[in-house]
């Protein structure tokens, strides 16, 4: 379905009844990229949405729009329009931060948070200086070269390494999903935000979220394990899974694990929030 939300018309895709999880995909992905959770989460609602400049959401030319703040704006007005009160939110990589954003800023809205191979941004004025001037290269590389040149680069690239042993039809799925993103869009959304230009939330900003959190990174992806564990020290509630054999997207990889972690995570959840209902209905004589 289309939803237009400031404007801009966003491609969500609704499975399944329950409680609702909302799925944030990665740079360069879309909302098949979850198609994997379809059958793993048959007691929840499953929303995934097309973040702006990917998949079907619109492109549009003002760079602002793609702004973090504008994009968590966007993701609430959403969910008001859905009704959803509260939901679990899943974010992987860029969608990861976007969901971590969105939790900081509206933490009423969410019942749990996992992200998958994500970062609260960068600590120094230095490292997001640098991480800016890269992504803004990296932009102009996709509107002078086009999709398949940047493609035949960004699979590449070190990150998804693990990757190159997944079986040739789920290359290739992964390959022509990229080749259909729009180039103005994923260049605005480098540039709009980035890892250099989003705030960075390192420290207090962490410290104030108050839901469940799961931490899942793979064990071949070393430096987001070591992120995950640096930000597990910050939060008050929060666990880190680190996934044998498994890179940057466990839920590409490693499906059945993945959707195995999250299952559990969010039946402990469903678990303690009935033992406070019950112990509060005891206290009060029920």
């Amino acid at each position: 379905m289309k939803i237009c939300v400031r404007d801009v018309f966003y491609h969500v895709e609704i499975y399944g009844k329950g409680e609702p999880i909302v799925f944030l995909h990665g740079f360069t992905g879309d909302v098949t990229t979850w198609y994997v959770c379809k059958k793993i989460f048959p007691n929840h609602q499953l929303i995934f949405v097309d973040l702006i400049g990917h998949g079907k959401t619109e492109s549009p030319l003002d760079m602002n729009r793609y702004r973090m703040d504008e994009v968590v704006q966007d993701l609430r007005e959403m969910m008001g329009k859905l009704q959803i009160e509260q939901t679990h939110l899943v974010g992987y990589s860029m969608g990861g931060r976007v969901a971590l954003s969105f939790a900081i800023t509206y933490p009423q809205c969410i019942k749990t948070l996992i992200l998958e191979s994500s970062s609260p941004g960068l600590k120094t004025e230095a490292e997001r200086e640098e991480r800016k001037k890269a992504d803004e290269k990296l932009a102009n590389y996709i509107l002078e070269n086009g999709m398949e040149t940047f493609v035949n680069y960004w699979e590449n690239i070190p990150l998804f390494q693990s990757q190159k042993i997944l079986p040739s039809k789920i290359k290739e799925k992964i390959r022509k999903q990229r080749l259909q993103n729009n180039p103005i869009g994923l260049a605005n959304s480098l540039i709009g935000m980035g890892t250099g230009v989003q705030p960075s939330w390192w420290g207090a900003p962490l410290q104030r979220i108050s839901a469940p959190m799961l931490l899942i990174c793979g064990e071949l992806d070393k430096k987001f394990c070591q992120i995950a564990k640096e930000m597990e020290r910050f939060i008050p509630i929060a666990r880190t899974h680190i996934v044998p054999s498994a890179g940057h997207a466990i839920h590409v990889e490693q499906p059945r694990i993945f959707g195995k972690i999250v299952s559990e995570f969010l039946q402990s959840f469903g678990a303690n929030e009935d033992r406070k209902r019950i112990r509060k209905e005891d206290e009060n004589g029920h």
